[in-house]
């Protein structure tokens, strides 16, 4: 995908963070589990977080971004793309969300990688950070449930 400015690539972005918070949204509802449907909730609000800071960009919001080191389980890397439909198995729902928080991961560290200035770089640094976290949640929260199952 090829943008013409940074406005598109915000607007892209503030676009794919609306459809994440959606999709968790969506999954919170379908949860008949209590602690599933919390935690569904939280990942929308999260990236209700980042929808809000995108579309409020200031280099304020940056002076308090520390880089991390995120463990990368890599489960998603090995799922194949899922299309989410109601009713489908809590495992599905978990690698589907890990997958899109994958590709969210890609898409900031791809921007970061081609900023052209240090406050577009650490936006996009610390938005892919962020996705990093979802995904190593995901991929644990999905790890405990299949060894819970017996898998």
């Amino acid at each position: 995908m090829k943008f013409e400015s940074f406005e598109d690539i915000m607007a892209y972005a503030i676009g794919k963070e609306r459809e994440a918070a959606l999709f968790y949204e969506e999954a919170a509802k379908q949860e008949k589990y209590a602690g599933a449907k919390e935690t569904f909730e939280a990942f929308a609000k999260e990236e209700r977080k980042h929808e809000a800071m995108l579309e409020n960009f200031s280099k304020e919001q940056l002076q308090y971004y520390k880089a991390q080191d995120i463990p990368d389980l890599k489960r998603s890397d090995y799922t194949v793309d899922l299309e989410y439909k109601p009713g489908m198995p809590y495992a599905d729902i978990l690698r589907l969300a890990a997958k899109r928080e994958e590709k969210a991961y890609k898409f900031y560290s791809d921007f970061a990688w081609q900023a052209k200035t240090d406050e577009h770089k650490k936006l996009f640094e610390m938005l892919a950070q962020e996705e990093a976290k979802h995904k190593l949640r995901l991929e644990t929260m999905l790890d405990d449930y299949m060894a819970d199952m017996g898998d």
